[in-house]
């Protein structure tokens, strides 16, 4: 149960039982609308987040499924192709490998290679993310793999509001979309306005204006950017956070304003840097916005290892608030040119 705050226009909760009441509230609004997926049922779900749902909709529309990540997805995207609105749960990135071929060649190209006659309005969620001591094959960060794909919509929500208000015109959009939700993000609370509406998917939000730098980052990254803001203004320089929201398509007129106002950039990203979605932002910025830039892009990304198990080295080989603050110090303040042979200025992780 949601906590009451002292304003009656908002209340506390979680992210976890935002999207919980996402879903209800689906459920509740389209009788097309079931939840499938492994553990999702009597369970409640790998993370809780479809507790209490079968008990209130019934095994018809609430539905476990086997123990086979291609056969769920392939069923719920010929739901999808038959009118129904199904929304499958993956329950961490790392398995939705095993239904690549499902999410890749089917639902991604069905609407292209049919001439427009066959949408697949799928929303398929699933876990991402690092630093719950998984060790390498449980704590992966793939959203970038899918923000390649064309026919896809790929969306990250970062905070309490995105994750009770982006599900429903994910289920409107007639093209499949993948959810992804930071594993460190569910137990995160925040107040929660009663008045807000859906989440413009095409639109990044700029969580924090500042003038000095741009933060651009998403997902559970989120956190760590306006934590890194907040000790960059203890030492003077004024940080504007832009939470990308949508990976695919990028809202590229969000990022380049904010750059145009600041001069400067760094990209955070959970992802490793060799073919990241930072870089893809950063190629992005340097394009778009090269008279603008008053130096480099930065990039601060996981290092290039598969992520340990051990904790010290796995908050070692994660972008931290620590490693964003010295990011923006290097390209608001570079070091002096001393003469000599000169490279770019380091990238963060080098790979």
């Amino acid at each position: 149960m949601a906590a009451t705050t002292g304003d009656p226009a908002e209340r506390k909760t979680t992210y976890r039982e935002a999207m919980r009441e996402a879903l209800r509230e689906a459920l509740r609004a389209d009788e097309r609308v079931f939840l499938m997926g492994e553990d999702v049922g009597r369970y409640g779900g790998c993370f809780g987040v479809s507790l209490g749902l079968l008990e209130e909709f019934g095994p018809e529309r609430i539905r476990d499924a086997p123990l086979s990540e291609s056969a769920f997805v392939g069923a719920g995207i010929g739901a999808a192709l038959a009118g129904m609105r199904p929304i499958v749960e993956i329950m961490t990135v790392n398995f939705s490998m095993l239904a690549l071929d499902q999410i890749l060649n089917n639902a991604a190209t069905l609407l292209h290679m049919s001439g427009g006659q066959l949408p697949v309005p799928v929303v398929i969620r699933m876990t991402t993310g690092a630093g719950r001591q998984l060790a390498a094959q449980h704590s992966h960060s793939l959203e970038g793999w899918y923000a390649h794909i064309p026919g896809l919509r790929v969306l990250a929500p970062a905070t309490v509001a995105d994750a009770r208000h982006l599900l429903a015109p994910a289920l409107a959009d007639p093209d499949p979309v993948l959810i992804f939700e930071h594993s460190g993000l569910y137990n995160t609370s925040d107040d929660l306005p009663v008045d807000a509406g859906p989440v413009d998917l095409d639109r990044a939000a700029v969580r924090r204006p500042g003038t000095d730098v741009t933060v651009i980052t998403y997902g559970g990254s989120l956190p760590k950017a306006l934590a890194a803001a907040e000790d960059l203004a203890s030492d003077g320089i004024s940080a504007e956070v832009v939470d990308l929201r949508s990976l695919r398509p990028l809202d590229d007129a969000t990022l380049t304003g904010s750059v145009a106002r600041t001069h400067r950039a760094v990209v955070v990203d959970e992802g490793w840097r060799t073919g990241s979605l930072a870089a893809e932002v950063s190629a992005r910025l340097t394009e778009q916005c090269f008279y603008d830039l008053d130096g480099p892009v930065e990039r601060v990304c996981s290092a290039e290892v598969p992520i340990p198990y051990a904790r010290r080295l796995e908050e070692a080989a994660l972008p931290q608030a620590g490693d964003i603050v010295a990011a923006a110090r290097r390209t608001v303040r570079p070091a002096p040119f001393t003469g000599g042979a000169t490279g770019g200025p380091a990238d963060r992780r080098a790979g």
